[in-house]
C-alpha cells in the first residue's frame, strides 16, 4: 500500500519572505493513487491583514477568519495528518515554501522539497509539452466538472486536483486491477469513488482510420469481427 498526500493552501499573498502567511491549508490521502476518505482542512489565522488583491482569488477577508486557530496551533495536526508521505501539489515550490516557512516560525522540522515533493505542473508539462499546465486548463482537459470552482478555495482545489492526479498517472484504471489483502480499501470502493466522473468523450474515427482498421483486418486469419 502507497501512502501520499496531495495539499494545497490559500495565502495572504505570494512571497513568504515579504511577510506573507498561510491563511487555509487543505490535504487529502491517496493510497495507491487514489483519494481515499480521510482529509484535514483548516483555517488559520494570519496574524496580518489581506490584501485586497488576494481576497480577489480566494474570497477570504481578514474578518472572515476572526478566531481561527494560528498556524503553531495546528502545525501538529498538521504534521500528524501528513506523516512522512510523498507531497503532491500543483506548482509544489509555491507550497512547501509557505509551509516551510510556517514551520520555521514555530520551531518545528522542515520539510524536505527534494525527497517529498511531487509537483503536477511539472508532470502536466512533461505529458503535455507547451500546452496549459494550469488546473482549471487540467481540469477541462479531461472533462473534470468545474461549477462549483469560483474563487479559489483549498479543499475544492485539492479534490479537483486529485482527479487530476489521476489522470496524469494513467486514468481511472489505476489501482482497480488485482488487489492484496493490505489495500485499506476495496476496489468496488476505489470505483465508486470515481464513478461519478464524466466520462472521457471519444472522438470517431474518420476515414483515414477506418481504411487502416479494414487492412489490419484484412491481413488476419478468421477475423471474429467478420464471422456470422
Amino acid at each position: 500500500m502507497k501512502r501520499s498526500i496531495l495539499f494545497d493552501t490559500e495565502t495572504t499573498g505570494f512571497d513568504p519572505d515579504q511577510g506573507d502567511r498561510i491563511i487555509e491549508i487543505a490535504a487529502i490521502e491517496l493510497i495507491d493513487d487514489l483519494p481515499t476518505t480521510n482529509y484535514y482542512h483548516v483555517m488559520v489565522h494570519p496574524e496580518r491583514d489581506i490584501p485586497a488583491e488576494a481576497t480577489k482569488v480566494h474570497g477570504f477577508r481578514i474578518e472572515d477568519l476572526e478566531g481561527a486557530p494560528k498556524f503553531p496551533e495546528i502545525a501538529d495536526g498538521f504534521l500528524e495528518f501528513i506523516g512522512d508521505a510523498p507531497m503532491i501539489a500543483h506548482n509544489a515550490r509555491f507550497d512547501f515554501k509557505f509551509v516551510n516557512a510556517e514551520l520555521q516560525k514555530c520551531g518545528r522540522a522542515l520539510l524536505d522539497y527534494a525527497s517529498r515533493a511531487i509537483d503536477t505542473v511539472e508532470m502536466a508539462r512533461k505529458k503535455y509539452p507547451g500546452m496549459p499546465a494550469s488546473l482549471d486548463a487540467l481540469c477541462r482537459r479531461f472533462n473534470i466538472d468545474l461549477s462549483q470552482r469560483g474563487t479559489h478555495n483549498a479543499l475544492l482545489d485539492c479534490k479537483l486536483l486529485a482527479e487530476v492526479y489521476v489522470e496524469l498517472m494513467g486514468g481511472r484504471q489505476r489501482g482497480l486491477g488485482l488487489a492484496g489483502p493490505s489495500r485499506s480499501r476495496s476496489i468496488a470502493e476505489a470505483g465508486d469513488m470515481l464513478a461519478n466522473r464524466t466520462p472521457r468523450k471519444m472522438a470517431l474515427p474518420n476515414a483515414e482510420e477506418l481504411a487502416a482498421h479494414t487492412a489490419f483486418v484484412d491481413g488476419l486469419k478468421d477475423p471474429v469481427w467478420r464471422r456470422d
